[in-house]
Protein backbone atom coordinates (compact mmCIF):
# COMPACT_ATOMS: atom_id res chain seq x y z
CA UNK A 1 0.00 0.00 0.00
CA UNK A 2 1.26 3.46 -0.86
CA UNK A 3 2.43 5.52 2.09
CA UNK A 4 0.95 9.01 2.12
CA UNK A 5 3.28 11.95 2.69
CA UNK A 6 2.66 15.34 4.26
CA UNK A 7 5.14 18.20 4.08
CA UNK A 8 4.26 20.60 6.87
CA UNK A 9 5.25 24.13 7.76
CA UNK A 10 5.47 25.36 4.18
CA UNK A 11 5.92 29.10 3.79
CA UNK A 12 7.46 29.67 0.35
CA UNK A 13 6.48 28.99 -3.24
CA UNK A 14 9.64 27.06 -4.09
CA UNK A 15 9.23 24.66 -1.17
CA UNK A 16 5.55 24.17 -1.94
CA UNK A 17 6.31 23.54 -5.60
CA UNK A 18 8.92 20.93 -4.64
CA UNK A 19 6.40 19.09 -2.48
CA UNK A 20 3.79 19.16 -5.24
CA UNK A 21 6.24 18.13 -7.95
CA UNK A 22 7.25 15.05 -5.95
CA UNK A 23 3.65 14.07 -5.38
CA UNK A 24 3.09 14.84 -1.71
CA UNK A 25 -0.47 13.94 -0.83
CA UNK A 26 -0.76 16.66 1.82
CA UNK A 27 0.81 20.09 2.29
CA UNK A 28 0.64 21.75 5.68
CA UNK A 29 0.55 25.40 6.71
CA UNK A 30 1.13 26.66 10.25
CA UNK A 31 -0.99 29.30 11.95
CA UNK A 32 0.70 29.66 15.34
CA UNK A 33 2.77 32.81 15.99
CA UNK A 34 5.42 31.21 18.26
CA UNK A 35 6.42 28.91 15.40
CA UNK A 36 9.12 29.97 12.92
CA UNK A 37 6.82 28.46 10.28
CA UNK A 38 3.85 30.69 11.07
CA UNK A 39 2.40 32.37 7.98
CA UNK A 40 0.17 35.39 7.46
CA UNK A 41 -3.27 35.40 5.93
CA UNK A 42 -1.90 36.90 2.71
CA UNK A 43 0.78 34.23 2.35
CA UNK A 44 -1.78 31.52 3.10
CA UNK A 45 -4.07 32.82 0.39
CA UNK A 46 -1.28 32.96 -2.19
CA UNK A 47 0.15 29.54 -1.39
CA UNK A 48 -3.27 27.95 -1.12
CA UNK A 49 -4.19 29.17 -4.60
CA UNK A 50 -0.93 27.72 -5.90
CA UNK A 51 -1.85 24.20 -4.78
CA UNK A 52 -4.72 23.97 -7.30
CA UNK A 53 -6.11 20.72 -5.84
CA UNK A 54 -2.84 18.83 -6.45
CA UNK A 55 -2.65 17.95 -2.75
CA UNK A 56 -4.77 18.24 0.35
CA UNK A 57 -4.25 21.54 2.18
CA UNK A 58 -3.92 21.14 5.94
CA UNK A 59 -4.17 24.07 8.37
CA UNK A 60 -2.24 23.53 11.61
CA UNK A 61 -3.33 25.42 14.71
CA UNK A 62 -2.68 25.21 18.46
CA UNK A 63 -5.67 25.84 20.73
CA UNK A 64 -7.01 28.41 18.26
CA UNK A 65 -10.24 30.30 18.84
CA UNK A 66 -13.16 30.44 16.43
CA UNK A 67 -12.14 33.82 15.04
CA UNK A 68 -8.78 32.50 13.90
CA UNK A 69 -10.38 29.45 12.33
CA UNK A 70 -12.78 31.69 10.41
CA UNK A 71 -9.83 33.69 9.07
CA UNK A 72 -7.86 30.58 8.12
CA UNK A 73 -10.75 28.90 6.35
CA UNK A 74 -11.51 32.03 4.36
CA UNK A 75 -7.89 32.56 3.28
CA UNK A 76 -6.55 29.05 2.75
CA UNK A 77 -9.72 27.08 2.01
CA UNK A 78 -8.16 24.05 3.70
CA UNK A 79 -9.14 20.44 3.10
CA UNK A 80 -8.41 19.47 6.71
CA UNK A 81 -7.82 21.09 10.08
CA UNK A 82 -4.91 19.89 12.22
CA UNK A 83 -5.20 20.49 15.95
CA UNK A 84 -1.85 20.39 17.71
CA UNK A 85 -2.77 21.68 21.16
CA UNK A 86 -4.87 20.52 24.08
CA UNK A 87 -8.12 20.41 22.13
CA UNK A 88 -10.66 18.05 23.71
CA UNK A 89 -12.78 15.51 21.82
CA UNK A 90 -15.67 17.92 22.28
CA UNK A 91 -13.71 20.70 20.60
CA UNK A 92 -12.85 18.38 17.71
CA UNK A 93 -16.52 17.55 17.21
CA UNK A 94 -17.49 21.23 17.46
CA UNK A 95 -15.01 22.27 14.76
CA UNK A 96 -16.04 19.45 12.44
CA UNK A 97 -19.66 20.52 12.71
CA UNK A 98 -18.91 24.23 12.36
CA UNK A 99 -16.70 24.06 9.28
CA UNK A 100 -17.68 20.76 7.67
CA UNK A 101 -14.04 19.74 7.38
CA UNK A 102 -12.19 16.61 8.51
CA UNK A 103 -10.03 17.09 11.58
CA UNK A 104 -6.66 15.56 12.48
CA UNK A 105 -5.76 15.55 16.17
CA UNK A 106 -2.13 15.40 17.26
CA UNK A 107 -1.27 13.05 20.12
CA UNK A 108 2.03 13.73 21.93
CA UNK A 109 3.89 10.48 22.65
CA UNK A 110 6.64 9.68 25.10
CA UNK A 111 5.46 6.60 27.00
CA UNK A 112 2.95 3.78 26.36
CA UNK A 113 0.46 5.57 28.62
CA UNK A 114 0.25 8.44 26.13
CA UNK A 115 -1.49 6.13 23.69
CA UNK A 116 -4.47 5.92 26.05
CA UNK A 117 -5.59 9.18 24.42
CA UNK A 118 -6.36 7.30 21.21
CA UNK A 119 -9.62 5.92 22.60
CA UNK A 120 -10.80 9.43 23.50
CA UNK A 121 -10.64 10.63 19.90
CA UNK A 122 -11.60 7.43 18.05
CA UNK A 123 -14.89 7.93 16.29
CA UNK A 124 -14.55 11.71 16.55
CA UNK A 125 -11.31 12.73 14.81
CA UNK A 126 -10.81 11.71 11.18
CA UNK A 127 -7.05 11.31 11.58
CA UNK A 128 -4.58 11.08 14.43
CA UNK A 129 -1.02 12.35 14.25
CA UNK A 130 1.53 10.84 16.62
CA UNK A 131 4.29 13.30 17.45
CA UNK A 132 7.04 13.38 20.07
CA UNK A 133 6.00 15.01 23.33
CA UNK A 134 7.64 18.42 23.63
CA UNK A 135 9.82 19.30 26.63
CA UNK A 136 8.03 21.22 29.38
CA UNK A 137 9.92 24.42 28.57
CA UNK A 138 9.17 24.28 24.83
CA UNK A 139 7.39 27.25 23.28
CA UNK A 140 5.52 25.07 20.80
CA UNK A 141 4.22 21.49 20.82
CA UNK A 142 5.75 20.26 17.57
CA UNK A 143 8.23 20.94 14.79
CA UNK A 144 11.13 20.38 17.17
CA UNK A 145 12.92 17.63 15.27
CA UNK A 146 12.51 15.17 18.15
CA UNK A 147 11.65 11.52 17.47
CA UNK A 148 10.00 9.24 19.99
CA UNK A 149 10.35 5.49 20.42
CA UNK A 150 8.68 4.24 17.25
CA UNK A 151 8.36 0.76 18.72
CA UNK A 152 5.46 2.16 20.77
CA UNK A 153 3.38 2.23 17.58
CA UNK A 154 4.32 -1.26 16.40
CA UNK A 155 1.17 -3.24 15.58
CA UNK A 156 -1.00 -0.33 16.75
CA UNK A 157 -4.50 -0.26 15.29
CA UNK A 158 -6.13 2.97 16.49
CA UNK A 159 -9.30 2.34 14.50
CA UNK A 160 -8.77 5.36 12.25
CA UNK A 161 -6.17 6.73 9.89
CA UNK A 162 -2.99 8.11 11.40
CA UNK A 163 0.26 9.83 10.54
CA UNK A 164 3.69 9.39 12.08
CA UNK A 165 5.58 12.59 12.88
CA UNK A 166 8.45 13.79 15.05
CA UNK A 167 12.09 13.88 14.04
CA UNK A 168 11.62 12.26 10.64
CA UNK A 169 14.06 13.04 7.83
CA UNK A 170 15.15 11.49 4.52
CA UNK A 171 17.66 9.27 6.30
CA UNK A 172 15.41 7.69 8.91
CA UNK A 173 11.90 7.65 7.46
CA UNK A 174 12.37 4.23 5.90
CA UNK A 175 13.33 2.68 9.25
CA UNK A 176 10.43 4.46 10.95
CA UNK A 177 8.02 2.98 8.43
CA UNK A 178 9.48 -0.49 8.78
CA UNK A 179 8.99 -0.35 12.56
CA UNK A 180 5.55 1.27 12.74
CA UNK A 181 3.86 0.31 9.50
CA UNK A 182 2.38 3.82 9.52
CA UNK A 183 0.08 4.53 6.57
CA UNK A 184 1.23 8.16 6.39
CA UNK A 185 4.18 10.30 7.47
CA UNK A 186 4.52 13.98 8.27
CA UNK A 187 7.76 15.99 8.15
CA UNK A 188 8.67 19.59 8.88
CA UNK A 189 12.04 20.35 10.49
CA UNK A 190 13.61 17.29 8.88
CA UNK A 191 13.50 18.94 5.45
CA UNK A 192 14.78 22.38 6.47
CA UNK A 193 17.97 24.34 6.06
CA UNK A 194 17.19 26.14 9.32
CA UNK A 195 14.00 26.58 11.37
CA UNK A 196 11.24 27.78 9.11
CA UNK A 197 13.23 27.59 5.86
CA UNK A 198 12.46 24.52 3.80
CA UNK A 199 15.01 22.93 1.46
CA UNK A 200 13.38 21.81 -1.82
CA UNK A 201 16.12 19.19 -2.30
CA UNK A 202 15.48 17.67 1.13
CA UNK A 203 11.74 17.64 0.44
CA UNK A 204 12.39 15.66 -2.73
CA UNK A 205 14.77 13.31 -0.91
CA UNK A 206 12.21 12.67 1.83
CA UNK A 207 9.38 11.78 -0.52
CA UNK A 208 11.67 9.63 -2.65
CA UNK A 209 12.85 7.78 0.47
CA UNK A 210 9.23 7.00 1.31
CA UNK A 211 8.58 5.77 -2.22
CA UNK A 212 11.72 3.62 -2.12
CA UNK A 213 10.53 2.02 1.11
CA UNK A 214 7.18 1.27 -0.49
CA UNK A 215 8.89 -0.29 -3.49
CA UNK A 216 11.09 -2.45 -1.28
CA UNK A 217 8.04 -3.67 0.63
CA UNK A 218 6.21 -4.55 -2.56
CA UNK A 219 9.21 -6.43 -3.89
CA UNK A 220 9.57 -8.36 -0.65
CA UNK A 221 5.87 -9.22 -0.62
CA UNK A 222 5.88 -10.43 -4.21
CA UNK A 223 8.86 -12.71 -3.63
CA UNK A 224 7.58 -14.16 -0.35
Amino acid sequence: MKTLTKICGLSSADALDAALAEGAEFVGFVFFPPSPRNISTDVARALGARVKARAGKVALTVDADDALFETIVEALEPDMLQLHGRETPERVAELKARFGLPVMKAIPVETPADLDAVARYAGIADWLLFDARAPRDATRPGGLGRPFDWVLLKNLDPGLRFMLSGGLDPGNVGRALDITGAPAVDVSSGVELRPGVKDPAKIADFIRAVRATDAARMKAASSA
